[in-house]
């Protein structure tokens, strides 16, 4: 600053367009400076809100997970598949995404239990009796929100109970 005689040992930047050019100044210039300095001045609030998106992952480009490219296709001409190895993944990769949608009747059940589709019965069972047990009103003191929270528990494990098959036992299998 003209007329300071502070040596200038803090750098500022001169603009957002030349972040890497520095103004230097003493440390009560500098104070002045930051203070008055707007990176975002001049910029309408969509620029601002697309270079906050940009900002969020380091200038980089991104996409939702698992959402880059397209499903996998093979081109039939330029794969020498003799086998048929590759058409039978695509085909199970897809199959198995039709067998994995939560019921929609079990939804809330297994969001009560802290528990994801598909399950079993016995994994059930198990949370089941871990969740009643730490919400217990005996375990709780007499705690009313323990009680109303164990009876939550209590209908999402009646429901998914009498949604879910049992699995076969290696007794009965034989």
């Amino acid at each position: 600053m003209r007329g300071c005689e502070a040596p200038g040992e803090y750098r500022a930047p001169k603009s957002r367009r030349h972040l890497k050019d520095y103004w230097w100044f003493c440390l009560e210039h500098v104070r002045a400076y930051n203070a008055s300095w707007d990176y975002y001045k001049g910029m309408s609030p969509a620029e601002i809100e697309a270079q906050l998106r940009a900002d969020t992952a380091w200038q980089r480009p991104s996409w939702p997970l698992g959402r880059q490219g397209n499903p996998i296709t093979w081109d039939e001409q330029l794969t020498r598949d003799p086998l048929h190895l590759l058409a039978q993944r695509v085909k199970k990769r897809g199959s198995s995404q039709g067998q994995l949608r939560t019921p929609p009747e079990l939804r809330e059940p297994l969001a009560t239990l802290g528990l994801s589709w598909p399950t079993t019965l016995d994994a059930v069972k198990t949370r089941y009796k871990e969740l009643a047990k730490r919400h217990h009103p005996d375990a709780n003191g007499g705690d009313r929100a323990a009680e109303e929270r164990l009876k939550t528990i209590n209908l999402a494990y009646a429901a998914l109970r009498s949604r879910l098959i049992p699995a076969p036992s290696a007794a009965a299998a034989r």
